[in-house]
């Protein structure tokens, strides 16, 4: 029994490992097509990577703004509920501000855009893969990872943060909606308190966050789209497998660059 138990422990732990060096492998390939390859004549796909601004970007914005304005909105109630008791309303502003531009702006862009788009570059790559146009793309001297990933990292990596900003502007706006009819707060103060609660550094906080998150969806939506094995389940496993990993990592790279920043600033 204990044989059987480690055995199966080292057979996972191998498996792991493989998985880290393949997927490094793939981000590596993917940053010199990204960075060195163009210095060496060798062309960016632009018309793919627009398309893929167009998916990735544009097609989530009302499902961004949406959801970020509803959050706004949950924050502000929430601290309206312990704040009124000391007569501090107006400080709903900066609870507000700071922790949508901090945290809850990248994070919750980060996980609708896992849902959405990590979901769907795992599922058309792994279908490619199925299909074996992944391998005719290289029989036909089409470098996969230049043809398929650099697209999909570079969009990612520009839209992400552009959708950041734009999930803080609306959960502040939520928050200053409530504030302003709820809470009955002056218009002019709230706006000059969300002013002055804001500092350069937040806002480079939730971009820094935004552009890892990106990279990290990117990753791993292509790195399990290339691994696909056993037809339509595969695929369905492979979606599965990009949402979950994508969310646990970007939580960890979360955790982490929180720590960084609040250990510096």
């Amino acid at each position: 029994m204990i044989y059987q138990l480690l055995g199966d422990i080292g057979r996972k732990s191998l498996l792991f490992f493989k998985h880290i060096t393949n997927f490094t492998y793939l981000v590596k390939d993917a940053l010199f097509w990204i960075f060195i390859a163009p210095f060496k004549g060798k062309n960016i796909p632009w018309q793919n990577t627009a398309k893929q601004m167009v998916k990735v970007g544009v097609d989530s914005i009302p499902i961004v703004t949406i959801i970020t304005f509803f959050v706004g909105l949950i924050i502000a109630m929430q601290s309206a509920y312990q704040l009124e008791r000391f007569g501090a309303l107006i400080y709903v502003a900066d609870l507000v501000a700071v922790s949508i531009t901090r945290e809850l702006g990248p994070l919750i862009t980060a996980i609708i855009i896992t849902g959405r788009s990590g979901s769907a570059i795992a599922a058309e790559l792994g279908t490619m893969k199925v299909y074996e146009e992944i391998d005719a793309l290289s029989t036909m001297g089409i470098n996969p990872v230049k043809f398929l990933v650099v697209p999909r990292f570079l969009a990612l990596a520009v839209m992400v943060p552009c959708l950041t900003l734009l999930a803080d502007l609306m959960g502040i706006a939520g928050g200053f909606t409530l504030a302003t009819t709820a809470l009955n707060l002056d218009f002019v103060r709230f706006f000059y308190q969300t002013v002055n609660a804001l500092a350069l550094k937040d806002l480079a906080t939730g971009l820094t966050k935004s552009f890892f998150f990106a990279l990290i969806i990117a990753g791993m939506g292509c790195y399990q789209g290339f691994i696909v094995k056993g037809g339509a389940e595969g695929v369905g496993k492979a979606t599965t497998q990009s949402v979950v990993t994508s969310i646990f990592l970007i939580i960890m790279a979360d955790m982490v660059f929180t720590a960084i920043f609040f250990s510096t600033f």
